[in-house]
């Protein structure tokens, strides 16, 4: 039952952070990790500048797009930078005599740095707490497009290898550049919008290829049986019907008058691998179908306007849009912490539904 869920889940999360990644790779944003599971040790493997890879907890995943840390950016970053690349590895106190400044704001700047892709955070090992430039392979792409701007590049970089800086300011934009924040608002918006909405793309190829090419087998009043093939604009449609009634469900959570009964009638991950499991056992068209309507429950579901959902984060970039005014760290992490409250308190009232559901099954 756990391994069926963990399957399921990690798929559609593979699939919700792969819109985020192709969305930011397509506007020229470095993506630093690629990893189905939750933030910790690691396995992966490096291909260009995005390490892809495998969690010990391989339950959900993240796409890290470079620069989307809140707040404004440190003043310091193009004479860190630079300091560091000319040397390799730099540690908080040399960028602190080195660029004129405390060492608070060394470490603050040279974090900021490792947020951008930029440079690599101190091994856990490391007591003088050094930071080192990243290893770069470049793809064959990557080469052409540096070439087409005069730059030759060789084959590869390792960590921690001194570069000649002949022009910090260059170097700077050229980082700048590769950030998520560099970026004007509607693509920021369509980055975060990119996940779900693959989401449901798949569910809506699932249904055509279910109900288009597979088909389905119809047993009338009578208990006579039908093949039925409908034409791909009807499963399009279908599709889009069953999203338009689990929107309704969601809306739902935000009416009083309804919102106990739609999380009545929500499930927590008990019960996700509880169905994962009778889905799969049921046969392949009815795994496929399970996939696509969770599917779409997790891509409407990560469109609610709750920080650090995508919607949530939606909201933000309209907020500041409008506002003409970045939203601060502070109270960035304020809308996150409560954001994580409400799940919390969501996730422990479904799980305890699903117990009393599938363990003892005395829920209706």
């Amino acid at each position: 039952m756990i391994l069926a869920a963990t399957v399921v889940l990690g798929f559609l999360v593979f699939i919700h952070e792969g819109g985020h990644f192709l969305a930011a790779r397509a506007f020229g944003v470095r993506v630093s990790e690629f990893m189905i599971g939750l933030p910790g040790p690691s396995i992966g493997i490096k291909r260009g500048e995005t390490r892809f890879g495998l969690t010990a907890v391989p339950l959900g995943g993240y796409a890290r797009v470079c620069g989307m840390e809140p707040g404004d950016m440190s003043p310091y970053l193009q004479r860190c930078l630079q300091a560091l690349y000319e040397r390799g590895t730099l540690t908080p106190d040399e960028a602190a005599a080195l660029c004129g400044i405390s060492a608070d704001e060394a470490v603050e700047t040279l974090d900021e740095l490792v947020e951008w892709g930029s440079a690599v955070a101190p091994r856990k090992r490391d007591r003088s707490e050094t930071y080192r430039t990243p290893a770069f392979r470049p793809t064959a792409l990557q080469r052409r497009r540096l070439a087409r701007r005069g730059i030759e590049c060789g084959p590869a970089l390792a960590e921690g290898e001194p570069r000649a800086v002949e022009d910090p300011r260059a170097l700077f934009a050229a980082e700048y550049r590769q950030q998520y924040r560099s970026l004007p608002a509607w693509k920021r918006m369509a980055i975060l919008l990119a996940g779900p909405l693959m989401n449901l793309l798949f569910a809506l190829v699932i249904f055509v290829l279910v109900y288009s090419v597979i088909g389905v087998d119809y047993t009338d009043a009578e208990g006579a049986v039908t093949h039925l093939l409908l034409t791909p604009l009807q499963a399009i449609q279908a599709g889009f019907n069953y999203i338009g009634m689990v929107v309704v469900a969601v809306a739902g959570l935000f009416n009083p008058a309804t919102a106990a009964e739609t999380v009545s009638q929500s499930t927590s991950m008990v019960g996700i691998a509880v169905m994962s499991k009778a889905a799969i056992e049921a046969g392949f068209l009815n795994a496929l179908m399970f996939t696509a309507m969770l599917s779409v429950s997790l891509g409407i579901m990560n469109l609610l306007p709750i920080p650090p959902l995508d919607g949530g984060r939606f909201v933000v970039e309209v907020y500041q849009r409008i506002r003409r005014k970045a939203v601060g760290v502070q109270a960035m992490n304020y809308l996150s912490l409560a954001g994580m409250a409400l799940f919390i308190v969501f996730f422990l009232v479904m799980m305890n539904q699903d117990i009393q559901r599938f363990v003892f099954g005395n829920w209706g």
